[in-house]
């Protein structure tokens, strides 16, 4: 029971301490509710809004049909511009698609020649070039085939393809957006409190005190990962009812209990890594250069990103060490697909494992750090 109290008392020391940081405040809060509603709303779509030029050195009905072809939201309202503007234009970066429509291209088309039609593409703007391209390539193709066949023919396949989305019917990316830029704040802002409420104290003086207390590492260190856990579970679940499900309206299918649940145990693992962070740092600085090596990773690497199994093998199996790796697919099981405990056990377990593991390692290291200080 004392050693209960002093933990109690030592986590509510760390709540006051971080009352008074401004600077953590405003980062918490920003981190939950500015960033997750900015990163889901600024992500793009497949092609959105590309800036595009048109040269029409042929200045025909077609040529103008396929100019009118593109407009918005894929593209902005094309540009018309001469041959000697598209260079220019292309290496200032103002527009990513430039279409040189040749003379006489309507006569040629009506005369059977197949005639050639040049796309510049601006290839450093990876997201929208490869998909943009492609997208030109039916648009100008369907403009030109309604105008041959005179309307516009609706093409019949051999077979019928009946596609079905589920989880996300409109394929809407700030409804996966939102959830992983929470899921992404949760581990960065846990890490960050942990390491810096160490930190803090070294810079102020206040770890001396505690040395001359009766007080053990456990408990010090113990207080410091449930005061800035529970910080994290208050915001976090704050930000996906208002934020995530109130301002985006994405749906959430499953248990929002059962996803704190393991973003608990999640929290015990990386606020275990912040202290071991904040032992190896001697200052903020530090503690802020080794937060990259470490976050982006973790964030990168665990799924919620890009896919795991489009990942080299080697690397899916170095990631199963780590517990955002767990926490991504826990985290899209229960807010995306509504999975319950029977279906996300796994992660729990494994969640349960890897903190105990990275507890462990974190309080080794903080009671040698403590005892070179003593």
């Amino acid at each position: 029971m004392h050693t209960l109290l002093n933990i109690f008392h030592l986590g509510i020391k760390e709540l006051r301490s971080l009352s008074r940081d401004r600077v953590m405040m405003v980062l918490i809060l920003f981190s939950f509710t500015g960033s997750v509603y900015l990163t889901a709303t600024g992500l793009p779509g497949a092609l959105n809004k590309a800036p595009i030029a048109v040269i029409d050195e042929d200045r025909s009905q077609l040529s103008q049909r396929i100019i009118n072809a593109f407009y918005p939201p894929y593209f902005l309202p094309p540009v018309l511009i001469d041959q000697y503007a598209a260079d220019p234009g292309m290496d200032t970066g103002l527009y990513t698609f430039v279409i040189d429509i040749p003379p006489d291209f309507q006569r040629d088309v009506l005369a059977g020649r197949e005639p050639t039609i040049q796309v510049n593409v601006d290839a450093t703007r990876m997201s929208q070039a490869y998909v943009g391209n492609g997208y030109i390539h039916n648009i100008i193709t369907s403009e030109v085939s309604a105008f041959v066949q005179g309307h516009r023919a609706l093409a019949t396949l051999p077979v019928d393809l009946e596609v079905r989305a589920r989880f996300n019917p409109n394929l809407d990316l700030a409804w996966f957006g939102s959830v992983m830029e929470l899921v992404n704040s949760i581990t960065m802002l846990s890490i960050v409190l942990t390491g810096a409420a160490l930190i803090r104290e070294r810079e102020h003086g206040t770890i001396e005190h505690l040395l001359v207390m009766p007080l053990t590492p456990f408990e010090i260190m113990m207080a410091k990962v449930w005061s800035m856990g529970l910080v994290v579970i208050v915001v976090a679940t704050a930000s996906l009812v208002f934020i995530v499900e109130g301002a985006l309206a994405v749906p959430i299918e499953g248990s929002i209990t059962l996803f704190v649940v393991g973003m608990a145990l999640h929290l015990f693992a990386t606020t275990s890594m912040g202290i071991f962070l904040g032992t190896v740092a001697r200052s903020m600085p530090q503690m802020g250069l080794l937060m990259i090596i470490t976050l982006l990773p973790l964030e990168m690497l665990s799924g919620g990103t890009t896919p795991r199994e489009s990942m080299p093998q080697f690397v899916q199996d170095i990631m199963l060490v780590a517990p955002t790796t767990h926490f991504v697919a826990l985290a899209q099981a229960i807010l995306f697909r509504g999975g319950g405990l029977g279906i996300v056990w796994p992660q729990f377990a494994a969640l349960m494992v890897i903190g105990g593991v990275f507890f462990l390692m974190a309080l080794s290291r903080f009671r040698k750090t403590i005892s070179s200080m003593a």
